[in-house]
């Protein structure tokens, strides 16, 4: 069973393992498809800005052509403005009015070549910008598509190790499936001994069940009809009906109550460090009493909790004097039990302390809902507090009805009938667990409120230090009244037992009865020494003990004496069947031997008288020879003549009707008819050995079948899976080709485009040279002229 339980530890930790890889698998394919989004996203500002880019190559070359005319302009203005200065040089002489022209022209040449100076450096400054930002563009995107590549790759490289991970769990969770299916047609194996166990067993409990109810029976009936002393007229005389004293039941109520006062000391600790607490807490919140004076009502109510001790402390002293009057040597019932009214006191003394600090409680809530900073949600949880407050003092008010109720007996006789304690024990069982389920909440939501109050900005560390002590102190409150709870609900059954009640009667033990029980007890105890004086010593209880022990131990062996019997009993029956068929045998030898000496001696007769008649007269005797063997000669054939068949349920048998057979054919007949029917009642048990064998090994097919069909849908489930990781994996590589592709397709464009690019600008220098050319030629003319 320890390998069963392991394996099928290692298989839940498997499935986990392999639940954990698919989550996984599920977060890296939704990763993927980030990625690819991303991807695609990311293509798409690249052919924005390749776009973009194009437009600015564009503008820049259209601007470093215009840059390059207005050069020549320039260029071609300032030769024109040297000729004019040499001409004017020249033309001094000639009068004003052409200085004057020369100037005005001059001063628009000059206006002119000012305002495409700073045109030209405008456009220079603009395409310098342009430049930079394309280039920084370029590198963010070449480091882009560098980190899109390394995730594709880091991608692939944990695909493929989930891939051969879940290959290898499967193989094992397959392997592990082959064993646990070994291991649980051995368990059926083994189920289906210990089930045939169960039932001899079961057979043997019941028949010993049905001899003790029959004793119980027949002494019951002796005991109703002779041991009680019931008188009818007189009552009292009845006390005379003492029960035998009850140490075992002395023994588990010590214990119980033993139990009982360590949780009731648990519950007062938690009680008093509660109250003081809230004592504590009174004073610091809303109002701090050391900066302000508090409220009168919290002056009352912090003067009503420091007398807490007083009605606490008298719950655990008043129990602990209930556990010390519980001995070995007392009668332990709710009549005998005269400290439980001390406790009952004590504890309805509490609850009349919780009812008079409940009003300051309510209140005091409602103050710190007055409060400037009470937020909604604080002052919502002071509400359901003060609800949870009205609940637990209910409760306790509940608790000291039943336990007044369960002390009234030692107080008042027939206070409360004998059959109602059961309901009473029972309805408090149900209160203290319902006390447990309001202190619950009460914790919950006084930790609710704790971590609201932290948020608020004029909380102090004094009340953080209050406030997680009190509720450690609610903790402990909660545990101890839910180990309370648990304690008297396992012992319920104990509580609502009669542990004496009077021979003949169901009435309830009385006083007077329990002192006689003791009386009786003494003088039985004193009997018994007087006894072990007189008489020899019997065996030791340490001896009595340890040959119980070696009894018990011995009794572990059952099963293996239960299988030895088994096979034993299987021995004897067959051994038996042999010893049938032998018995058969040598009967059927006997009757034969008999046949032989019977014949055998007819013949000694035969010859002894043949011999003796030769004596006297030998012809006589030979013709009584010949008349003999006339006559067997004759038997012969009458007898050939006479044969009958007999058919019987055995078969047919031929007979011949004389005297000396028709015995030993009834005989015959009788002993092949048993040894046939011996025959057949073996072929029947071993017909129904097989069937049975043949059912059994049907459920089991059926059973393996069922499995085969299991394992091959998981098969089918975990191969579709692995053909859809597959079919991820390849659809991932064609898209990491396809954007390798277009990524080398945009290059060998933007290269193809530079190279264009550099041709018309090649070409526009061959133009400007050609005018440049042209415009020399043009004012090496103008200069002839």
């Amino acid at each position: 069973m320890a390998n069963v339980t392991d394996l099928q530890t290692k298989y839940s930790k498997l499935a986990q393992e392999y639940s954990k890889l698919r989550a996984q698998n599920q977060v890296l394919k939704k990763a993927v498809v980030d990625e690819q989004a991303s991807s695609a996203s990311l293509k798409e500002q690249l052919k924005h800005r390749d776009q973009s880019l194009r437009k600015q190559e564009q503008e820049m070359d259209s601007l470093s052509f215009r840059n390059q005319q207005l050069a020549k302009r320039v260029e071609l203005l300032q030769e024109e403005l040297a000729a004019s200065e040499a001409k004017g040089k020249k033309g001094k002489s000639k009068g004003e009015s052409p200085t004057q022209h020369g100037l005005q022209t001059q001063n628009v040449f000059d206006e002119d070549l000012q305002k495409k100076i700073e045109e030209n450096e405008r456009l220079h400054i603009q395409f310098y910008e342009a430049d930079e930002q394309h280039r920084r563009k370029e590198a963010e995107l070449r480091a882009r598509l560098e980190e899109l590549e390394r995730d594709a790759e880091q991608h692939q490289t944990v695909v493929d190790g989930l891939t051969t991970k879940y290959v290898e769990t499967i193989e094992r969770l397959q392997g592990d499936k082959a064993r646990l299916e070994v291991k649980a047609q051995t368990l059926e194996r083994e189920a289906k001994d210990c089930r045939m166990r169960t039932e001899e067993c079961q057979q043997q409990v019941r028949r010993c069940q049905s001899e003790l109810n029959r004793q119980v029976k027949q002494s019951s009936s002796v005991i109703q009809e002779k041991v009680p002393f019931n008188d009818t007229k007189f009552s009292d005389y009845n006390s005379l009906n003492v029960p035998s004293h009850n140490r075992r039941h002395q023994l588990k109520a010590r214990d119980v109550a033993g139990q009982a006062l360590s949780f009731i000391q648990d519950l007062v600790a938690a009680l008093l460090n509660f109250h003081s607490y809230t004592e504590q807490r009174v004073h610091i919140y809303p109002l701090d009493s050391s900066l302000e004076p508090i409220s009168p009502l919290n002056q009352k109510f912090s003067h009503h909790l420091l007398e807490n001790a007083a009605y606490v402390r008298p719950l655990e002293d008043s129990f602990l004097q209930l556990y010390q009057s519980i001995t070995e040597d007392t009668v332990t019932v709710l009549e005998t039990v005269v400290k439980l009214k001390n406790f009952a006191e004590s504890f309805s003394s509490y609850t009349h302390f919780l009812q008079k600090i409940l009003p300051y409680q309510l209140k005091s809530l409602e103050e710190e809902c007055e409060a400037p900073l009470c937020t909604a949600a604080l002052a919502a949880k002071n509400r359901e507090l003060q609800n949870d407050t009205k609940k637990v003092t209910s409760v306790f008010e509940k608790l000291q009805n039943y336990i007044n109720l369960l002390a009234l007996p030692s107080v008042r006789q027939d206070a409360i009938p004998h059959s109602s304690t059961s309901a009473v024990f029972t309805q408090l069982a149900a209160c203290l667990h319902s006390l447990q389920d309001a202190v619950k909440e009460m914790s919950k939501h006084y930790n609710q409120k704790a971590s609201i109050e932290q948020e608020l900005p004029t909380v102090t560390q004094k009340l953080c230090t209050t406030t997680e002590c009190l509720l450690g102190s609610l903790g402990s409150l909660t545990s101890s009244t839910g180990k309370i709870a648990t304690f008297f609900s396992n012992n319920l059954d104990f509580f609502t037992s009669p542990g004496y009640s009077p021979r003949g009667s169901s009435v309830a033990l009385n006083p007077l009865q329990a002192e006689s029980m003791l009386d009786n007890k003494k003088k039985a105890v004193a009997y018994i020494h007087a006894i072990k004086k007189a008489q020899p010593q019997s065996v030791p209880y340490r001896d009595a003990l340890s040959n119980r022990r070696i009894l018990t131990s011995s009794t572990e062996s059952r099963e293996g004496l239960t299988q030895q019997v088994q096979q034993s009993l299987e021995k004897i029956a067959r051994l038996e069947q042999e010893k049938e068929h032998w018995l058969l045998e040598a009967q059927l030898g006997k009757v034969r031997l008999e046949k032989e000496n019977q014949r055998i001696a007819d013949l000694e007769a035969q010859l002894a008288a043949a011999l003796g008649g030769s004596s006297n007269s030998p012809p006589a005797a030979a013709s009584t020879l010949a008349q003999s063997h006339e006559v067997a000669e004759a038997e012969p054939k009458a007898t050939g003549k006479e044969t009958t068949l007999c058919t019987s349920l055995v078969g047919m048998l031929c007979t011949t009707p004389t005297v000396e057979h028709v015995g030993d054919e009834e005989s015959r007949e009788q002993l092949i008819k048993t040894h046939y029917m011996t025959r057949v009642g073996e072929l029947t048990t071993q017909l129904q050995i097989s069937d049975s064998k043949a059912v059994h090994f049907h459920s089991e097919c059926r059973a393996l079948a069922k499995r085969l069909a299991i394992a091959e849908k998981s098969r089918e489930t975990l191969s579709e899976e692995v053909k859809m990781a597959n079919q991820n994996i390849t659809r991932l590589q064609d898209e990491l080709a396809t954007t390798k592709r277009s990524y080398e397709d945009q290059l060998s464009m933007m290269s193809d485009h530079l190279c264009s690019m550099n041709e018309t600008l090649s070409k526009q220098r061959e133009e400007i040279d050609t005018l440049k050319l042209g415009s020399k030629g043009n004012t090496k003319k103008n200069k002839g002229r």
